[in-house]
């Protein structure tokens, strides 16, 4: 049970850092140039955290203008991996 705690706690910060991503992805452009410092200091931060995964899927994936689906496409493929390392 304490591998499965474990399992569950690594793929929960892997999704919210992600998650942190995306969400700030929206923020920053929308606060025209109004941005805290350390806010970009954390997006900076979540970027070099996150772009060894997103990386290698954006490669794969097709464009969409201006929308990156591979966050989604991140979070979708850590699920399946993560149900059958608990499985």
């Amino acid at each position: 049970m304490t591998l499965v705690r474990f399992i569950d706690l690594v793929f929960t910060l892997i999704y919210l850092v992600i998650l942190g991503r995306i969400i700030l992805s929206f923020v920053i452009p929308l606060m025209q140039g109004r941005v805290h410092p350390v806010v970009v200091n954390i997006y900076d931060v979540l970027t070099q955290m996150t772009e060894p995964i997103l990386a290698p899927i954006r490669r794969v994936l097709p464009t969409f203008g201006m929308l990156d689906f591979s966050p989604l496409v991140a979070i979708i493929l850590l699920q399946i991996i993560k149900a059958v390392l608990v499985w």
